[in-house]
């Protein structure tokens, strides 16, 4: 059983085997988490990273999909880095934010990973309501149908942790 963590701070100084990184589809880096992780872990993981662009995914990563890369100089094995989709009033796109989470565990446990720190996906400038991009995020990890030992939630905000924290405390019930 997977044991869930909340934790409140910056993702890249996290020691865990896979830290996730909430990506954009040209996974080159960017703004937010994605420029935060390229930034820490250097080189090697904007160079690998060009390398998938150039061989296997030219298009760059879909939304949902999830693919890893070595960590670079982050206290992590493998970053993994997933696409999770933009918030829209009209369509119900929570589906396809599960599915980036669920994705992201069944390749964390491919590579014999056994944590993973996740950061709030699509919860920063894809502009999903902080709230049910907290519940998306933990109804995701709960209902995964491959786990890992340990899942850090990593929190960026007070507000994100205190969320977070009654969200996994609710689901537990």
């Amino acid at each position: 059983m997977t044991v869930i963590d909340v934790v409140r701070g910056d993702i890249t100084t996290l020691r865990s085997d896979v830290i996730v990184n909430a990506a954009n589809s040209s996974l080159l880096g960017g703004g937010g988490v994605d420029g935060a992780i390229h930034r820490a872990g250097g080189a090697a993981i904007t160079d690998e990273c060009r390398l998938i662009r150039a061989t296997t995914l030219p298009d760059g990563l879909a939304t949902g999909a999830a693919v890893a890369t070595t960590a670079g100089a982050l206290p992590a094995r493998w970053v993994i880095h997933t696409v999770g989709p933009r918030h829209s009033s009209t369509h119900d796109r929570s589906h396809v934010l599960r599915l980036a989470y669920a994705r992201c565990l069944l390749l964390a446990r491919s590579l014999g990973a056994e944590s993973v720190a996740f950061p709030l996906i699509s919860g920063g400038s894809y502009g999903w309501p902080v709230g049910d991009a907290v519940a998306q995020q933990v109804r995701a990890v709960r209902e995964a149908e491959v786990s890992v030992d340990l899942v850090s939630l990593v929190a960026y905000s007070t507000q994100i942790e205190r969320l977070t924290r009654t969200a996994v405390d609710r689901a537990g019930r």
